[in-house]
């Protein structure tokens, strides 16, 4: 009696499991068929972007000022993300993990005229909420170097990889 109920036990588990693997199966089939959502549209305006917009998109870490760049930080350092018109810098403490500073918002790109506006802030930034900053960038290979107009923010960033 006891091998014919483990026999069902069996039977059981391998309908349940082909009654769940089939469908799922037909359905990535299904889906490997048809188009990408979107795929009939025209490509997003990135795509069309000035190189140096396309430059900028990715992630980014802090090592210093002109002049004065170091290797990228082993754990923790600034790090700032962007994308077609949004970015975010955030900085953790190494030794903790802990968030000491995190902003971001928006940005305009018009020729190498890079304008920031801050419309999130974690509280020792949040004086800062919607304040912009102007800059002047330009990318050559790994390295951006953000020069402030009108403010004290000029940095080099190398890229993230």
């Amino acid at each position: 009696m006891k091998n014919h109920t483990n026999r069902r036990i069996i039977r059981a588990a391998i309908f349940c499991l082909l009654a769940l693997a089939i469908p799922s199966a037909l359905f990535v089939l299904r889906a490997a068929d048809k188009p990408a959502p979107g795929a009939d549209k025209p490509a997003p305006a990135a795509a069309s972007a000035p190189q140096l917009a396309k430059d900028m998109m990715g992630t980014w870490v802090l090592v210093g000022k002109p002049g004065k760049v170091a290797e990228p930080p082993a754990a923790g350092g600034r790090l700032k993300f962007r994308t077609g018109h949004h970015w975010t810098m955030t900085q953790a403490n190494p030794d903790t993990g802990l968030t000491i500073m995190h902003d971001g918002g928006t940005y305009t790109l018009e020729g190498d005229k890079y304008v920031e506006t801050i419309e999130y802030a974690n509280p020792s930034t949040a004086n800062d909420i919607g304040k912009s900053f102007m800059f002047t960038v330009k990318v050559e290979g790994d390295t951006m170097t953000q020069t402030g107009v009108g403010n004290p923010y000029t940095e080099v960033w190398k890229r993230l990889k």
